[in-house]
C-alpha cells in the first residue's frame, strides 16, 4: 500500500506505540484518525506510568535475548527520531549507562546478575564495566559509600518520558493529517473500527491496533502485570543516572527525572488489580531507596503510582498482520526500549523500509502474502 492523499489510516490506542505510530504514518503522507478510550492530556497510558529506561542490557537478564537485540536498535532509533522531532524532542535524554549495585550483604545477588547477563548476551561485552567503591563515588558521589562493587552498563540510557508523551500529542494535536477521538472506547476488526458509546462504524484502508490492556476484550491472550512507582522530590540527591539495586526479593530502580524529581520502582507483580499502590509497597520502596542514599530520607513523596503493562503469556512483544488490521501489543516492562523497533515493524505493511529485518520472524505472528514487507 502506497501513501496517497485519500489513504486513511484508523489507530486504535494513543498510548506510546499508538502515538508513535501515528507521527511516522503522517511523514510517510497518511491521514490518521487516532482513537483514545480515555483521556488524551490526563492518560492513564503504562507510558505515563513508565520510569523511561533504556535499558537492553538490564532488561536480558529477566527476559529473551531477542528483546536484547530489539532493545539495542532501539537504541540506535531513539536519537534519531527525537531529532526528527524536532522543536517537540524532549530535552531530557540522557545516555550515560546504568550502574547495578548491591549491598554488601548482598553482593552474591550482584554476582548472579553478571553471571546471568553473561548466559544471555555473551561472556565478551564491552558494554559492561566493573567499577571499585572509589569509582562508583566519583560517577554518583551521592550514593551510599558503603557500596563495594558495581557494574556500570554504559551503553544504556533514559529519557523523559511524560515529556515525550506530552510532545507527541502536541504533533498529533498540530497536524492537519490527524483527527484525535478521546474517551472513545472502540471494537476494532479488518478495515473498520466501532465506536461503542453511541454505536458507531468507520470504514478505513488500515486499521492498527495498540490498545495494550485495553485490547484485551479481543485478544484474550493478553493479560495485565501490575507495576507500581514511588515518585520523590529531594534537592540533597544527585544522581546521573539509573541506578539498579540487586536484592534477594526484589530489584529496585531508581531513575532521575527533571526537577529534582526520581521515579522509584520494583519487578513486576502478577495481578490485573489497578488500586492504588499497597501500603507494604510504599514501605519497601521507601525503605530501600534510603539504604541506597541515606539524604533521601528528607525527601517529598509526590506522587504514587500503578499501573498494568499488557502480556502475552511468554511475555514477548506480537505484530500480527491480517487483511486489513495490524495488531501490536506485549510490550511487557519493555515499552520504551522496544516501541521504535516495534513502531518500525508496523510501518512495514506501509512500504516503509525497515532498518533490519533481523526480527520479523521472532516478533511476527503470521504474514498475509500481500504485506510490503522487507524480509
Amino acid at each position: 500500500m502506497n501513501p496517497t492523499s485519500t489513504a486513511h489510516v484508523a489507530i486504535a490506542g494513543a498510548g506510546l506505540l499508538g502515538r508513535l505510530t501515528a507521527w511516522r504514518l503522517t511523514r510517510a503522507g497518511y491521514k490518521i484518525d487516532l482513537y483514545e478510550a480515555g483521556s488524551l492530556t490526563d492518560s492513564s497510558s503504562a507510558a505515563i506510568s513508565a520510569a523511561g529506561m533504556l535499558s537492553p542490557l538490564s532488561e536480558a537478564v529477566v527476559s529473551d535475548y531477542q528483546v536484547y537485540r530489539m532493545g539495542l536498535h532501539s537504541l540506535v532509533l531513539w536519537p534519531q527520531w527525537l531529532e526528527a522531532l524536532g522543536r517537540q524532542a524532549p530535552r531530557h535524554f540522557h545516555r550515560h549507562g546504568s550502574l547495578v549495585v548491591a549491598h554488601p550483604q548482598d553482593e552474591g545477588e550482584l554476582l548472579q546478575f553478571e553471571a546471568d547477563l553473561t548466559r544471555v548476551v555473551g561472556a565478551r561485552n564491552e558494554l559492561v564495566r566493573h567499577l571499585s567503591a572509589q569509582q562508583i563515588q566519583t560517577l554518583e558521589p551521592d550514593l551510599n559509600p558503603h557500596f563495594k562493587r558495581a557494574l556500570l552498563l554504559e551503553n544504556e540510557a533514559h529519557l523523559d518520558n511524560r515529556e515525550l508523551m506530552q510532545s507527541l500529542l502536541d504533533y498529533c494535536r498540530n497536524s492537519a493529517e490527524i483527527r484525535l477521538f478521546e474517551h472513545t472506547k472502540v471494537d476494532v476488526g479488518p478495515h473498520t473500527v466501532t465506536e461503542l458509546n453511541p454505536l458507531k462504524k468507520r470504514n478505513y484502508d488500515w486499521v492498527i491496533d495498540c490498545r495494550g490492556v485495553g485490547a484485551k476484550t479481543q485478544q484474550p491472550a493478553l493479560r495485565g502485570v501490575r507495576g507500581e512507582t514511588l515518585h520523590v522530590q529531594t534537592s540533597e540527591v544527585k544522581l546521573q543516572r539509573p541506578v539498579r539495586l540487586m536484592h534477594p526479593r526484589y530489584q529496585l530502580y531508581i531513575v532521575p527525572k527533571p526537577n529534582q524529581r526520581y521515579i522509584i520502582g520494583a519487578t513486576q507483580i502478577e495481578s490485573e488489580d489497578t488500586s492504588p499502590i499497597s501500603l507494604q509497597s510504599s514501605l519497601e520502596l521507601s525503605s530501600a531507596l534510603y539504604t541506597l542514599a541515606p539524604a533521601f530520607a528528607e525527601s517529598r513523596i509526590v506522587e504514587t503510582d500503578s499501573n498494568l503493562r499488557p502480556a502475552y503469556m511468554d511475555n514477548l512483544p506480537k505484530v500480527e498482520f491480517d487483511h486489513g488490521i495490524i495488531r501490536a501489543n506485549g510490550l511487557y516492562r519493555h515499552g520504551y526500549l522496544l516501541a521504535p523497533t516495534i513502531t518500525e515493524l508496523v510501518l512495514t505493511a506501509f512500504g516503509q523500509p525497515a532498518t533490519s529485518d533481523e526480527f520479523f520472524p521472532f516478533v511476527y505472528d503470521h504474514r498475509i502474502p500481500h504485506n510490503k514487507v522487507n524480509v
